[in-house]
């Protein structure tokens, strides 16, 4: 029989996303791919040191137990390196204990197409455009932040992730209105329709597919656990559609930030999230002093 990623958690990302390549990159960007071809061919036996996003991964993958039926989170790279750089990028996942045993590499070519075979919940990629084209076609994507501060290690047996409302959970329904009318609009809009549930955001799948892997893992068979927050800049009484919104999908969020406009960054600092997603530039530049962070690029909407 076949293989198959029927009920896991699918994490597609790229080998900057995963791994520190941004001295690589640079060559890439000032020469060629044929020379940065040739310094990972030189370094194949060096191992890339963890990328921003190598924690989160690392903790995702923890939830495949040897006492499990079968995995509950799958992590393939999917990236615009040609195969023969893959080798390294494989090395590295081989060294670092990460298994990852799936890659797709396309030589610079966009790869945000095989996002539909794989399944996929997620794709971090450090290309904007890759992130935008993967974010048109349906999936939850974010282009990450290399020059983020690193994922905190005092929680061990917890994957913590923390997410943005408006245009990331939710629509763009409420920012557009903030955006052009201001704030005075926006609570009033909000607040006329609080018991009228926003419509989804790009990223509702992914909250979708992390609550049944926190209900899959409530039996105790896996050490690793899930917490999620959502770091809003809403305030009372805007606050309320937001949660009735997630009351309405069956989702419970396990924190809650209403911050009003405050910054995130020390917010995010205290919460320690393996990973903070938000489709604001400023928000994340923000958080990126603190946390692995990562721009949902909030021009695409997602049609739900």
């Amino acid at each position: 029989m076949p293989a198959d990623l029927n009920d896991r958690l699918v994490v597609a990302i790229s080998s900057r996303a995963l791994f520190d390549f941004e001295e690589e990159n640079r060559v890439f960007e000032q020469a060629d791919d044929a020379a940065y071809m040739r310094l990972q061919l030189d370094r194949l036996e060096r191992p890339a040191q963890p990328g921003v996003a190598f924690q989160l991964v690392r903790k995702l993958l923890a939830f495949n137990t040897s006492d499990a039926q079968r995995d509950r989170v799958e992590v393939v790279l999917l990236s615009r390196n040609d195969p023969v750089s893959g080798l390294r990028v494989f090395n590295s996942a081989k060294h670092h204990g990460t298994p990852i045993e799936r890659g797709v590499f396309t030589r610079g070519r966009a790869p945000y197409q095989y996002l539909h075979a794989l399944q996929a919940h997620l794709f971090l990629s450090a290309e904007p455009d890759d992130v935008r084209a993967a974010l048109h076609a349906g999936y939850p994507a974010a282009q990450v932040y290399p020059e983020s501060a690193r994922a905190s290690e005092a929680h061990p047996d917890e994957v913590r992730i923390a997410f943005d409302g408006d245009a990331v959970l939710f629509s763009d329904e409420a920012e557009r209105v903030f955006q052009t009318e201001g704030l005075p609009a926006f609570q009033q809009h909000e607040a006329r329709k609080a018991a009228l549930p926003l419509p989804p955001g790009p990223f509702k799948p992914l909250l979708e597919a992390l609550h049944r892997l926190q209900k899959a893992s409530a039996d105790g068979s896996t050490p690793m656990r899930l917490r999620t927050a959502l770091v809003t800049a809403r305030s009372a009484p805007a606050h309320e559609r937001a949660v009735r919104t997630l009351m309405h999908w069956n989702i419970t969020i396990d924190e809650a930030m209403f911050l009003g406009g405050l910054d995130k960054g020390p917010f995010l600092r205290e919460f320690q999230p393996d990973f903070f997603f938000d489709d604001q530039a400023g928000h994340v530049q923000s958080a990126a002093r603190h946390v692995p962070s990562g721009q949902v690029h909030a021009a695409v909407t997602r049609k739900s």
